[in-house]
C-alpha cells in the first residue's frame, strides 16, 4: 500500500532547495512569495541563488541540505528550485529512515524524476511530480497548472480532462501512477532506483532531446521491463525537440507509438505535463483512473 504524506494546512513550512542545477535567487524569492500568499511559511535553503559550475553547490552541500530537509520535523513539504542535472549524484547517499517514519511531500519534476522513482522504490511513499520554483512566475502564478500544485498539497482530489489525439489508443486503466522525465527513467534502468511498473500507469515527458535518442531510450525502457504488464501510458510534452541533418523520419509521439504498438494497454498523447506552462501536478505512486476516448480524463482515485 502506498503511504501518503500529510496534506498541508495554513501555517505549515515548505523548504526550498536546489539539489540539482543553479537558479537565480530572485526567481526562488518570487515563488516563495506566491507560496506565502497561499498561507504557508517558506524556508529558503543555502543552495538557493548559489553557483558551483552548472550546479547550485558541490555534491556534499547539496546532499547535506536535502538530507536536512528530509529529516527536519517542522518542514512539511520540499519544493525544488529547478531541475537540470545533479540529483542522481546524491541518491545512494540519502538516508530515508526518518523520512519513512515522518513522510512529507517532495515536489518537482525533470531531474527530480530520479528522486521520485528512488523514494517510491525504496519506501512506497507518494511524492508530487509538479511545477517547481522555476515554473512559478509573474506570467504563470495564477494559472490552473500552478494552482494544481496548491490543490495537490492541500489534499484536493483532482480530475484532469484533456483533448483527444489522433494517435491515442482508447481504453480504460486503473493503476498506480509512476514515471516522469524519459531521460532520467532510462538512466535509472538496472539501478536500485528503477521503479516497478507492473499494473502501473506510466507517464513520460522530455525536453531538448534528439529524436534518435528518444527512440533509443524507449527501447531501453522496453528492454528493462518498464512496458511489460502496464495498465496504461500517458505521453506528455516533448518540447524543444532536435533532429540530425538527416531527419529521423518520425516525431516523438510517432516514435513512442511505434514502440508500444505490440502492447494492448491504452495510450494517450499530448497530456499537459512536462517542460511547459501546461504542467499539471501529479501524485506519483498513488492510484489513478485513466479514460481515453472521445473525451479523455485522468483522475485520482481512492488509495
Amino acid at each position: 500500500m502506498i503511504k501518503i504524506p500529510p496534506y498541508l494546512k495554513k501555517g505549515d513550512l515548505i523548504g526550498i532547495t536546489c539539489a540539482s542545477s543553479k537558479m537565480e535567487l530572485h526567481q526562488a524569492e518570487y515563488a516563495a512569495k506566491v507560496l506565502e500568499s497561499w498561507g504557508f511559511r517558506v524556508y529558503l535553503g543555502i543552495t538557493v541563488g548559489t553557483s558551483f559550475h552548472n550546479f547550485s553547490a558541490p555534491d556534499e552541500l547539496r546532499l547535506e541540505e536535502l538530507q536536512d530537509m528530509l529529516d527536519h520535523p517542522e518542514i512539511k513539504a520540499i519544493l525544488f528550485g529547478r531541475g537540470g542535472y545533479g540529483m542522481i549524484c546524491l541518491l545512494d547517499q540519502l538516508n530515508l529512515n526518518k523520512f519513512k517514519k515522518h513522510p512529507k511531500w517532495v515536489c518537482g519534476y525533470s531531474d527530480v524524476t530520479a528522486l521520485h522513482s528512488h523514494i517510491y522504490q525504496k519506501t512506497g511513499i507518494a511524492t508530487l511530480h509538479s511545477p517547481m520554483c522555476s515554473g512559478i512566475t509573474q506570467v504563470t502564478q495564477g494559472n490552473q497548472y500552478v494552482q494544481s500544485l496548491h490543490d495537490a498539497l492541500t489534499g484536493k482530489k483532482y480530475k484532469y480532462e484533456f483533448a483527444a489525439h489522433e494517435l491515442n489508443r482508447p481504453g480504460k486503466a486503473k493503476g498506480h501512477l509512476v514515471g516522469g522525465n524519459l531521460t532520467l527513467l532510462a538512466g535509472l534502468c538496472g539501478s536500485k532506483s528503477q521503479a516497478k511498473t507492473k499494473g502501473a500507469i506510466l507517464f513520460l515527458e522530455d525536453i531538448g532531446e534528439y529524436r534518435y535518442s528518444v527512440d533509443r531510450m524507449m527501447y531501453t525502457l522496453k528492454r528493462a521491463g518498464y512496458l511489460e504488464d502496464l495498465a496504461g501510458m500517458i505521453v506528455g510534452s516533448f518540447t524543444e525537440s532536435k533532429d540530425t541533418q538527416t531527419p529521423f523520419g518520425q516525431n516523438e509521439f510517432e516514435i513512442i507509438h511505434n514502440i508500444v504498438q505490440e502492447y494492448d494497454f491504452p495510450v494517450c498523447y499530448n497530456f499537459p505535463v512536462g517542460h511547459q506552462h501546461e504542467n499539471y501536478a501529479l501524485k506519483h505512486g498513488m492510484m489513478h483512473e485513466l479514460k481515453i476516448g472521445a473525451d479523455c480524463l485522468l483522475r485520482e482515485i481512492k488509495n
